[in-house]
């Protein structure tokens, strides 16, 4: 399983919609409104590279309406109280 963490920037006026629309997203197991320099992080959880290339290069950016700015992060290794392969594997 590859993590992928993405910290999100989005228009203000479209923050609902786009919350709405990322989760949505096959692979998008959790999204997050936080404060700070970003506006959401998404956690994605996907089978391999590809698929979490495929979400951010294509579904984030040109399906999602009101996203300005995104960076993706991919977790290396993870260190859990909760089985996290066996609830999203």
């Amino acid at each position: 399983m590859v993590t992928g963490i993405v910290l999100v920037n989005a228009k203000r006026s479209k923050l609902d919609s786009v919350v709405k629309s990322l989760i949505d997203i096959d692979g998008i197991t959790e999204v997050y409104t936080v404060a700070g320099e970003y506006d959401l992080v998404a956690m994605i959880r996907v089978k391999d590279n590809k698929q979490l290339a495929d979400i951010v290069a294509k579904h984030m950016t040109r399906d999602v309406d009101g996203i300005k700015y995104t960076k993706t992060l991919i977790s290396l290794d993870v260190n859990s109280k909760v089985d996290l392969t066996g609830i999203f594997g």
